[in-house]
C-alpha cells in the first residue's frame, strides 16, 4: 500500500511512560493508516520530516468558540475543541465551517444551554438571545432535547447554578438525561451551589463542565463520581494564575477525584475571562498540582495516543512532554487531517 504522505520525526508519544524513538506515520485520506518505527516505514507519495516530538492533536474540552479566534487555537496545537454552550445562530454555522476549513480546529458543540426559566445564563448581561432554552417540566425537557438532536450535538449542556438563579427540578433533570440517552448523547452539567453536583450524579449526568468549586464534595460523592463521571478541569478560571479560595476548593476536589480513579480532561472555558488563547500552561500546572502524572496530563489533553484509524491530527512540540509538560504550550508544526496547517494561510 502506498500512502498519500509519510510523516517522520525523531520521537513520538504512542502511549505509556516513555517516548518512542524515530517514528513514521502513514497518512491516507486524512487518517492515520500506519504508525511504527522509521526503518519499517511504508512507501508514500510524499515524505515530510518534522523536527520535534509527535503528539496526538491537543484537545480543549471546554471552550466558547464564538467568543475567541479558534484559528489561533489550531496554530497553537489544539486541533479539536468542545464548545459547551452558545447561541445556535452563531455556533452551528461555525461547527459546519470547521468541517471544511483547514484553518480551524475541529469543533464539537452542545448548542444552547438547557436551564430553568430565568436560570443561568439566560439573564446574564453577556448572554446573547437564545443562548439558553428554558424548560419548566419533563415534557418541555424532552422537546428541547429533540430539537437539539437535529443539529447532531456532541453533548447536551444543562446548567445547575443555584447561585445565579433557579434550577430545574429533579423530574425535569432526569427527563433531560433520559431523552439524551435515548439518542446516545452524553449530558454535561455546570454544577454550582450546594448539592448541585450530587443532583447531577444521581440523575445520570456523566460529564461535569467544571471541577466543582463551591463546596468540598464528600467522600461518598467523590467515589460515586470516580466510577462513571468525567470532570473537565477549568481550574485556571479561579484567579487566572493568582491564589483564590475557589481555586483551592476546586483543586482539592480534583485531587481527591483523580486519586479515586476518576477520568480528568483538560479544559479551559476559553471565552470566560483573561485566559491565554492557546494551550494554557497554568491549567497544565494545575493538573500536575492535582496529582496527574505527565503521562496522565497527556491523556487528559489528547484523549488517546496516536493510532491507525484516527484522524491524522498531530501537534509537534520541541521537547519531551513527559519530562516537562510545559512544552505542550510550545507547539511548532501542527497537522489537521494530515495537512500541515502551519504552512497554510489559515494555520498561523
Amino acid at each position: 500500500m502506498i500512502f498519500d504522505c509519510l510523516l517522520t520525526a525523531d520521537a513520538a508519544w504512542l502511549g505509556g511512560r516513555e517516548l518512542a524513538g524515530p517514528t513514521a506515520i502513514g497518512v491516507r485520506e486524512g487518517e492515520i493508516g500506519w504508525i511504527g518505527p522509521l526503518p519499517a516505514a511504508p512507501d508514500a507519495t510524499h515524505r515530510e520530516h518534522i523536527e520535534g516530538v509527535l503528539l496526538p492533536g491537543l484537545i480543549d474540552y471546554h471552550v466558547h468558540a464564538a467568543l475567541i479566534q479558534p484559528e489561533k487555537l489550531l496554530a497553537a496545537g489544539v486541533t479539536t475543541v468542545m464548545d459547551l454552550g452558545w447561541a445556535p445562530a452563531e455556533i452551528w454555522p461555525l461547527v459546519e465551517r470547521a468541517r471544511h476549513d483547514p484553518g480551524l480546529p475541529r469543533i464539537h458543540a452542545a448548542g444552547p444551554f438547557l436551564t430553568a426559566p430565568g436560570g443561568y445564563p439566560s439573564r446574564q448581561p453577556w448572554a446573547p438571545p437564545l443562548v439558553a432554552i428554558e424548560v419548566d417540566d419533563p415534557a418541555a425537557a424532552r422537546r428541547a432535547v429533540e430539537a437539539l438532536v437535529a443539529h447532531r450535538p456532541a453533548t447536551i449542556k444543562i446548567t445547575l447554578n443555584s447561585q445565579a438563579g433557579p434550577v430545574v427540578d429533579d423530574a425535569t433533570l432526569h427527563a433531560i438525561v433520559r431523552a439524551a440517552d435515548a439518542h446516545g448523547i452524553p449530558v454535561t452539567a455546570h454544577t454550582q451551589g450546594s448539592g448541585q453536583t450530587r443532583r447531577a450524579q444521581l440523575a445520570g449526568v456523566r460529564v461535569l463542565a467544571h471541577t466543582p468549586w463551591t463546596e468540598i464534595l464528600d467522600d461518598r460523592l467523590i467515589a460515586d463520581l470516580a466510577r462513571d463521571t468525567t470532570i473537565i478541569s477549568t481550574i485556571d478560571i479561579h484567579g487566572w494564575g493568582e491564589p483564590s479560595p475557589d481555586r483551592e476548593i476546586a483543586l482539592q476536589n480534583l485531587r481527591r477525584f483523580h486519586s479515586a480513579g476518576g477520568v480528568v480532561r483538560y479544559g479551559t472555558d476559553l471565552g470566560n475571562g483573561p485566559l491565554p488563547l492557546g494551550v494554557n500552561t497554568r491549567e497544565i500546572a494545575a493538573l500536575t498540582e492535582a496529582g496527574l502524572s505527565p503521562t496522565e496530563v497527556l491523556d487528559a489533553i489528547t484523549g488517546a495516543p496516536l493510532r491507525p484509524g484516527a484522524p491524522a491530527d498531530v501537534s509537534v512540540v520541541p521537547g519531551d512532554p513527559i519530562a516537562n509538560p510545559a512544552v505542550l504550550g510550545q507547539a511548532g508544526a501542527v497537522l489537521k487531517g494530515g495537512q500541515n496547517v502551519t504552512d497554510s494561510d489559515g494555520g498561523g
